[in-house]
């Protein structure tokens, strides 16, 4: 088979590999499509080197269907569309025995921390396996996990219909999370400077904010009758959006942090604690998520064909991290299968 290996020294290669066999309770997935996302290219600009292994088969947002099974394996057969959820947890830690087995202490996430689906064999745990209805797009189920972890941060957030929602940062996963926000209706305003992505966000329907050129904070406060934003989502990543987060929010409002920030970031805390704002940190999901997440692409909840701007071969996987570092495409799939089905 083939896949695409990150080597070191920001680079990508596609070579031939050796399926693994499913063992017990192990499935073999022929992986159609693989999402490539902002983790995958710190993956490939060396940020991780010291977390990952190479040649590291890398890649965790996915769909296809099902090769092969091992045995003692019930859930899913031979032919099932499937996607994975790709967090394998301890159960023993003390973040897995209080039930948050999704932050366990020594999670696998697979993809990064062992090998992911950029091979067109892929095999996993039967446990992190997770059904698709028949009919299912399967280019669309590619997003299943990008969603996955909207419809978490929307759930962390306990945002109420009728609410006032701003989401610093147009990225894939920042319109992700305005798309679940507002089907559960809340009002979203999205905070981008991209103009591409600020486009991008406009013809999908949301209210926008250019932070280049705008005062943001002025902009919410007359938006909201003076109140602020029930929900601020720091999706962008930025040092400047995490003390836009704290100025944007109303009294008693929550803000969500969603994006990695590599470094501490300062914080206001003196408006933390004026307005008694809650800061919440929302990492990765719970299958209850993925579930969801399903049901949204299934029910057309989720403008797939427009967020899915680019599909490329798997062998332009390399080349695919260039356009996806400019931030001219919303979501960038590989299709890992020659042919792969739709």
């Amino acid at each position: 088979m083939r896949a695409a290996h990150y080597v070191g020294d920001k680079t990508v290669r596609t070579e031939p590999a050796e399926p693994l066999q499913p063992g017990p309770g192990e499935v073999q997935i022929a992986v159609a499509y693989t999402g490539l996302c902002g983790t995958d290219l710190h993956i490939v600009h060396g940020n991780m080197d010291a977390r990952v292994t190479r040649p590291l088969v890398f890649g965790h947002e996915m769909s296809g269907t099902v090769a092969a099974v091992g045995s003692n394996v019930t859930a899913v057969s031979p032919g099932d569309r499937v996607t994975v959820m790709p967090l394998d947890w301890d159960g023993t830690c003390p973040a897995c025995l209080a039930g948050h087995q999704h932050l366990c202490h020594h999670l696998n996430f697979i993809g990064i921390d062992s090998p992911g689906s950029l091979q067109e064999l892929w095999t996993v745990p039967e446990h992190v396996v997770v059904r698709l209805p028949d009919d299912a797009s399967l280019r669309h189920a590619a997003l299943v996990e990008p969603v996955a972890v909207a419809a978490h941060d929307v759930r962390r957030s306990e945002l109420a219909s009728g609410d006032k929602v701003v989401v610093l940062g147009g990225g894939p996963i920042g319109v992700l999370i305005a798309t679940v926000a507002r089907h559960a209706g809340a009002d979203v305003c999205v905070s981008e400077v991209d103009p591409t992505r600020l486009q991008q966000v406009e013809e999908l329907g949301f209210r926008t904010l250019n932070a280049r050129d705008e005062d943001v904070e002025a902009s919410v406060t007359e938006w909201t009758g003076g109140a602020g934003a029930d929900v601020v989502f720091e999706v962008s990543g930025a040092p400047a959006a995490v003390l836009a987060a704290t100025a944007l929010a109303k009294v008693r409002g929550t803000i969500v942090v969603v994006a990695i920030h590599p470094t501490p970031r300062p914080v206001d805390l003196q408006r933390v604690f004026w307005r008694e704002l809650r800061i919440l940190g929302a990492r990765v999901y719970e299958r209850e998520d993925f579930d969801r997440a399903v049901q949204l692409i299934v029910d057309g909840v989720i403008p797939a064909d427009e967020l899915i701007t680019d599909v490329v071969p798997l062998e332009a996987t390399g080349e695919a991290f260039a356009r996806l570092e400019a931030g001219t495409a919303m979501k960038m799939l590989v299709a890992v299968q020659e042919g792969a089905a739709s």
